[in-house]
């Protein structure tokens, strides 16, 4: 099976429809699959449900597809530096399920594995309990979580092998593995794409079997959200 496809729309084309669910991969810029993002805002599906920790910043990341009204609900844990974000979900333009951050990985690493639900005290006694299931454990109170799946996919990782196995580099794994997961139709962004067998197995973090295509961006932008400079932080 030929995972490998010639570029980020081709790898979508036939998969992404209108109403979908999608997981993406990052953490504010860093380990973003731009090239996959921009492939989603050109192919313009519409009233997408959107899985990620934040939506980028202005322009950038899912940002873009906040611009163009492609999305119509955002499961995330920030806001952080999108205006645009801000300004849809204040005006009522935009639905909104806000998810404590490791609660966010924990429902993609469970829907991922099988696990329809799981039980945690993060949130018990805040908002985020609102029409939740409660049970004491303990003496403690649990708040019950379901978990998440996509339809799609799309992660960013820094080396595959053409078995589609994956290798992220650094801080840019961040949520991309847990998405990886959550998804049969896992569409993946690397910068290098080498022949089987060359990957040692204790390098690879997630194993092919969770990713259906492959698409190589050697360049990717990798654009910083915010530069502050010494010079700054001294004044």
């Amino acid at each position: 099976m030929n995972k490998i496809f010639p570029n980020a729309h081709s790898a979508l084309h036939d998969v992404l429809k209108d109403n979908m669910t999608i997981a993406v991969g990052g953490f504010g810029l860093c380990g973003i699959p731009e090239a996959l993002i921009e492939a989603v805002r050109q192919l313009g599906v519409k009233g997408l449900t959107a899985i990620s920790n934040n939506a980028g910043v202005d322009g950038k990341g899912l940002g873009t597809l906040l611009e163009t009204r492609q999305v119509k609900k955002m499961i995330s844990s920030y806001v952080g530096e999108n205006k645009e974000f801000e300004r849809q979900f204040l005006a009522g333009e935009l639905e909104l399920e806000f998810t404590p951050q490791g609660t966010l990985a924990e429902k993609l690493r469970a829907g991922g594995c099988g696990i329809p639900a799981f039980f945690t005290r993060t949130g018990v006694g805040t908002v985020v309990a609102d029409g939740k299931e409660t049970r004491e454990f303990d003496g403690e109170t649990y708040l019950m979580e379901r978990s998440l799946t996509a339809d799609v996919s799309l992660v960013k990782a820094w080396k595959a092998d053409k078995a589609g196995n994956l290798v992220y580099r650094y801080t840019s794994r961040n949520f991309n593995p847990n998405v990886a997961m959550a998804s049969k139709m896992t569409v993946a962004e690397v910068e290098e794409i080498v022949e089987n067998g060359s990957l040692h197995p204790d390098e690879i973090h997630t194993p092919g079997i969770f990713v259906r295509r492959l698409v190589l961006n050697a360049q990717p932008e990798k654009t910083i959200e915010k530069v502050v400079t010494r010079q700054e932080v001294r004044s």
